[in-house]
């Protein structure tokens, strides 16, 4: 049982270094695989699989009258349960969900301006995104006077946006 304990808290250890030294692992073999294990070798994941193969076993060891035999294949099991879940979450963690806002989704958005917008350049807004204040270059067909109040009609590149005067 000593052996399946020390199993599992070197298991825990390994998931508090994970914090230090992530992705360490991620690319030991320097692409030899070429993405064939995809995750697998990441220190979450392994740590995941030994504390799980450590823990199960010594309860399986401690309330049962089975053998090592059967603690280690009971741990196994557990351990490869764990070790996919723990996969599966880091995957939707870096997927992310999607969620998050683009330049597009400011198209159609009101704002002031803050700097005035010449004819022939860029004058700056502030348009709310996900209900932060944003500060953008923009540019617009004819000239606007700051405190204007403008809609965007087009995201131009990350940073800046075509913005036209609102008309009441």
């Amino acid at each position: 049982m000593t052996w399946f304990l020390g199993l599992g808290m070197a298991g825990v250890v390994l998931l508090a270094l994970s914090l230090v030294l992530d992705g360490l692992l991620d690319g030991f073999l320097g692409g030899v695989l070429d993405g064939l294990l995809d995750g697998w070798l990441s220190l979450p994941v392994i740590a995941g699989f030994t504390s799980m193969l450590g823990f199960a076993g010594a309860l399986t060891l401690g309330t049962t009258g089975l053998g090592p035999v059967a603690a280690t294949a009971v741990g196994t099991g557990a351990g490869v349960v764990t070790a996919y879940g723990v996969w599966r979450a880091g995957r939707a963690l870096l997927r992310g969900s999607g969620d998050s806002p683009r330049g597009a989704d400011l198209v159609g958005s009101a704002g002031r301006v803050v700097t005035p917008i010449p004819a022939d350049g860029y004058g700056e807004v502030l348009l709310q995104l996900a209900g932060q204040p944003v500060k953008l270059a923009a540019r617009s067909d004819g000239p606007m006077a700051r405190g204007a109040e403008v809609w965007v009609e087009r995201t131009l590149s990350a940073t800046s946006v075509a913005v036209r005067p609102v008309e009441h």
